[in-house]
């Protein structure tokens, strides 16, 4: 469902006084000390998004005004994300498994990529023969995610679409395929290149 629609349908629903659905949007006061980070964070959506859908080109915000919170992940979602932050970022520094989150958000908003986490995460090549990641092929994306990297996603969620654009990542020393190093490095973390 396209911005437009959500915005109208939230509107509607505010004049009318109906009950807002559960994982579509609500609203939400702002109280004292509010930032639209501290919001973000707490209903895991992106800050831009959450500054667009209530027309705020500014970060000022006053303890009353009335924002609209758009649809955010589901926690399943995020759990997968944190599986595979953990099974590929385990050992890196806490900025690159925020990083690492940021690529698999980044392929969901991609036009070449699957527009799902569960269809990004599992996305296979050459036939479906090899995954796109190798935790998948290895099984360690079915391990548990620690809070690092489960709060590493909800960070990279906040800041969803502020980053560089890296819709991949790879370790130089051991990266299988030559043409990821053909791509456009965006930033280096820990072990982990970045590109585009």
């Amino acid at each position: 469902m396209n911005l437009k629609i959500k915005v109208l349908l939230t509107s509607f629903i505010v004049l009318t006084g109906l009950t807002v659905m559960p994982g579509f949007v609500e609203g939400y006061t702002v109280k004292q000390g509010d930032t639209f980070w501290k919001i973000a964070q707490k209903h895991g959506v992106s800050t831009n998004e959450l500054m667009n859908v209530n027309n705020y080109s500014s970060s000022l915000l006053y303890p009353g005004a009335k924002l609209t919170i758009p649809e955010s992940f589901s926690e399943a979602d995020k759990e997968l994300i944190a599986r595979l932050v953990h099974a590929e970022a385990k050992g890196e520094p806490y900025a690159g498994k925020v990083a690492v989150a940021t690529v698999i958000l980044n392929r969901v908003d991609h036009s070449n990529f699957p527009n799902t986490v569960k269809g990004v995460v599992y996305e296979t090549y050459e036939n479906g023969a090899i995954y796109a990641f190798s935790p998948v092929e290895n099984g360690a994306i079915n391990k548990s995610a620690d809070s690092e990297a489960k709060r590493a996603v909800e960070e990279a969620i906040a800041f969803r679409g502020q980053g560089q654009g890296s819709i991949y990542f790879y370790n130089p020393e051991t990266a299988a395929s030559a043409w990821i190093f053909d791509q456009q490095t965006t930033v280096k973390i820990g072990n982990h290149v970045f590109a585009k």
